[in-house]
C-alpha cells in the first residue's frame, strides 16, 4: 500500500483563495493535509475538507515552532511545504496606505510588508526543514507573484521587493537542499480571480492574453503538480501562472 504524503499549507484562511484552493485538491489527491492561518476561520476551512488546522502567527518564532510540533504530533512527518501566507490578512488588512513607492513608504511599513510576504516564508521554512529532509522526496513550493519577480506596479515598492526576495529565496533553497533531494519551486500569479480582488484588477484580468483572470484552482493545480513525488527533478524554478500576461508587448 502505498504511503500517503503529508502537506502543510500556510495562509489558507479564505475559502476563495489560493491556499484553500490547494489543500482542497490536495485532499483529493490523498494527501494528509494540514493548514494554517493567522485566524480562526482556518479551523472551519479544516472541517470542509476533513484536514487538520493550526492557528498561528507566522512571524512569530515560538508560534511557528509550536506549529511543526503539531505537525510532528499528527502525522510525524511531513513531505511538502506550501507557502502561501502573505499579501494580506484578516488580522493585518492591507489598506491603500501601505501600497507607496520608496519615497513615499515609511519603514515601518516596508518592514511589515517584508515581514509578512518574505520573513514568513523563511520562518516556517526553516522549521519544517529538519522533517523535509527525512522525506526522501520532499518539495517546497513557495508563492509569490508576477509583482517583483517578473513585472511591477506604481506605487508598490516593498511587497514587490518581498516576493522578489521570495523567488530568491527559493533559488537558494533549491541549491542548499539538493543534497537532501529536496526541490523547492516558487508558483508566481498574475491576475486571480478570488475575493481580495478588485474591480480593477478583474478589469486588468480581461486585457490578458487569455481574456480574463486565473482562477485560484488553476494555480492549484501548478502547485500540486510541483508537490508530486515524481517530479524530482525540476528545482529552483519560477513557474509564472498569468494567463500569459507577462509576455505580451501589447494591451488591446
Amino acid at each position: 500500500m502505498t504511503k500517503k504524503r503529508t502537506v502543510l499549507i500556510s495562509g489558507a484562511g479564505s475559502e476563495s483563495g489560493i491556499g484553500f484552493a490547494a489543500a482542497r485538491k490536495f485532499t483529493e489527491l490523498n494527501y494528509q493535509v494540514f493548514i494554517t492561518g493567522a485566524s480562526t476561520r482556518i479551523v472551519d476551512r479544516a472541517k470542509e475538507i476533513s484536514a487538520t488546522a493550526f492557528v498561528a502567527d507566522l512571524t512569530d518564532t515560538n508560534q511557528v515552532s509550536i506549529l511543526i510540533e503539531n505537525v510532528i504530533q499528527t502525522f510525524g512527518e511531513l513531505d511538502v511545504l506550501v507557502n502561501n501566507a502573505g499579501m494580506t490578512s484578516v488580522d493585518s488588512p492591507m489598506d491603500e496606505s501601505e501600497s507607496k513607492s520608496v519615497f513615499d513608504v515609511d519603514y515601518e511599513k516596508w518592514q511589515f510588508e517584508i515581514m509578512r510576504n518574505l520573513d514568513t516564508a523563511f520562518l516556517l521554512t526553516k522549521a519544517a526543514l529538519p522533517l523535509l529532509r527525512k522525506s526522501g522526496t520532499g518539495r517546497i513550493i513557495n508563492v509569490s507573484s508576477v509583482t517583483g519577480p517578473v513585472m511591477a506596479m506604481k506605487g508598490d515598492a516593498a511587497y514587490a521587493a518581498a516576493k522578489a526576495g521570495l523567488v530568491g529565496l527559493t533559488r537558494s533553497l533549491a541549491l542548499d537542499e539538493a543534497k537532501f533531494a529536496i526541490t523547492a519551486n516558487a508558483v508566481s500569479p498574475g491576475w486571480i480571480s478570488t475575493g481580495s480582488q478588485t474591480k480593477d484588477e478583474s478589469a486588468q484580468g480581461k486585457r490578458t492574453p487569455l481574456g480574463r483572470s486565473g482562477t485560484a484552482e488553476e494555480v492549484a493545480t501548478t502547485i500540486c503538480w510541483l508537490a508530486d513525488a515524481q517530479n524530482g527533478y525540476l528545482t529552483g524554478q519560477n513557474i509564472v501562472v498569468d494567463g500569459g500576461n507577462s509576455i505580451a508587448e501589447e494591451r488591446l
